[in-house]
């Protein structure tokens, strides 16, 4: 049987998936968990903040494309394997500017690979990837040998990524391997995404700009469910760059999402505005995850009670998204959506 690694790094661990998989992970017994986060506008410490106290914890703020830094780092922490979190993940920032995107998500895996390439005892290497990289699915469910067909700059930016990690797994050896997960909710999910946007706007009675016709189909997993494939999957012990798909199969709507999260709140239809779509939308995202299943692991969560969970923890958590939601945030929502919003229409 494959023993887990003891001693971890997460990168991207002050954001919404890696704050999860950090929790998880102490949860679980790890020995060490080393937090790397650069602090940037989706990465918030007051994630982290109270787990300080547990001394097999270590925050460290670090941008992981500082190649030596994180060579350093990776050395001195003597880490056995990376869960690499790290990433610009927001379509929308991508289209207006795809430079973060790149250093981020394509030069800092490659920072992460060299310093582990040739590392006696290092033992995995994690990549946290996204179902964006196969496009848009028109019918059936992608595996994970369909061919990548990235719509946006941060979908390619995940691809090039991938190709890295399976490139350096099969030229240097080192162990690897990729998760390509569907669209993720759940606490700590910064407002630009479409669910805490919607449930903190719904809150505050603000509209909701809802792309396009509303019909645009999510794969939606929660995303404790998705942590918990990443520890499954760390005790694998595959380390051949192969991939796992990761899905609960909860293909929905945009725009029924949108009307469980007004339903959950008491808030009336005539908050949704119909606004112009991004371009290169993608029409519906769908996964295979039959891979990943034969192994084991299993989603726990419905995708109703999981909505329902996320909709009380931002009722209850107004301080966290308040905090979120001020400065810089309120400049980019303006530009993102005030032109959007003035042009948009009311909901049918």
């Amino acid at each position: 049987m494959t023993v887990r690694p003891t001693r971890l790094l997460v990168t991207g661990a002050a954001g919404f998936i890696g704050t999860n998989f950090v929790r998880h992970a102490l949860a679980a017994g790890i020995d060490r968990l080393v937090a790397l986060d650069l602090l940037t506008y989706a990465g918030n410490y007051a994630n982290l903040a109270d787990l300080e106290a547990d001394a097999r914890f270590r925050f460290v703020r670090l941008d992981v494309a500082a190649r030596a830094d994180v060579a350093r780092l990776v050395v001195e922490e003597r880490i056995e394997a990376i869960v690499h979190c790290a990433a610009e993940t927001h379509v929308d920032r991508s289209i207006g500017d795809h430079t973060p995107f790149l250093r981020t998500n394509v030069d800092g895996t490659i920072a992460l690979l060299e310093a582990v390439r040739g590392q006696a005892g290092f033992r995995c290497f994690l990549h946290v990837s996204t179902d964006e990289v196969y496009g848009s699915i028109a019918e059936g469910r992608a595996r994970e040998d369909w061919p990548t067909r990235p719509s946006s700059p941060y979908a390619a930016s995940k691809a090039a990524a991938d190709g890295f990690v399976q490139a350096y797994a099969t030229t240097h050896g080192v162990p690897a391997v990729i998760t390509r997960c569907s669209n993720n909710y759940g606490p700590y999910q910064f407002p630009e995404k479409v669910i805490p946007l919607f449930v903190t706007n719904a809150l505050d009675g603000q509209p909701l700009p809802l792309y396009g016709d509303g019909m645009n189909v999510r794969d939606w997993i929660h995303v404790e469910d998705h942590v918990e494939a990443l520890w499954h999957v760390l005790g694998l012990g595959e380390t051949d760059g192969r991939v796992y798909n990761v899905s609960a199969e909860n293909e929905v709507p945009n725009r029924t999402v949108t009307d469980r999260i007004l339903a959950l709140l008491g808030r009336p239809a005539t908050l949704v505005r119909y606004v112009a779509d991004r371009p290169g939308h993608d029409r519906r995202y769908a996964l295979e995850s039959a891979r990943l299943r034969a192994t084991g692991w299993r989603p726990r969560r419905s995708f109703d009670e999981g909505l329902a969970a996320t909709v009380d923890w931002y009722r209850d958590q107004r301080p966290w998204w308040e905090a979120v939601k001020s400065g810089a945030y309120r400049d980019y929502y303006e530009r993102m959506y005030a032109s959007r919003l003035r042009a948009g229409r009311d909901m049918p």
